[in-house]
């Protein structure tokens, strides 16, 4: 485990806009409950409680990955009711090492698998 610093460091921030996830013509998620992580030179990454997403367009994946500042992520594909699917689009840390706990319960999205991943005023 490594904690965030100068050398790499790791903000969470409430989002304060409406994010939606969109994919093949369907709301993936919506909320207004967002979290914006920043991590070192990265681009911005929206965290979307697991509660505002649609549980019926996600499917549990056997992939994992590691962080050595956030923990183990798992993955959900998300497949559509006509067959169209994202492999792997979707990734979670289920239990993330303490310094990034706010994340724990929130799904974040790949942006080139999925089609728009939108921000609005609230």
């Amino acid at each position: 485990m490594k904690l965030p610093g100068p050398d790499h460091p790791i903000t969470i921030e409430p989002n304060p806009r409406r994010v939606t996830v969109r994919f093949g013509g369907r709301v993936v998620a919506e909320t207004e409950a967002a979290l914006t992580l920043r991590e070192a030179s990265y681009p911005p990454v929206q965290y979307v409680p697991r509660a505002d997403a649609d549980p019926a367009l996600l499917q549990a994946s056997e992939h994992r990955t590691h962080c050595p500042y956030k923990g183990d992520a798992r993955y959900f594909s998300i497949v559509l009711p006509d067959g169209r699917s994202a492999e792997n689009a979707v990734w979670s840390y289920e239990t993330p090492f303490p310094a990034m706990a706010r994340i724990a319960g929130h799904l974040a999205f790949y942006p080139n698998r999925v089609d728009a991943i939108e921000e609005a005023d609230a």
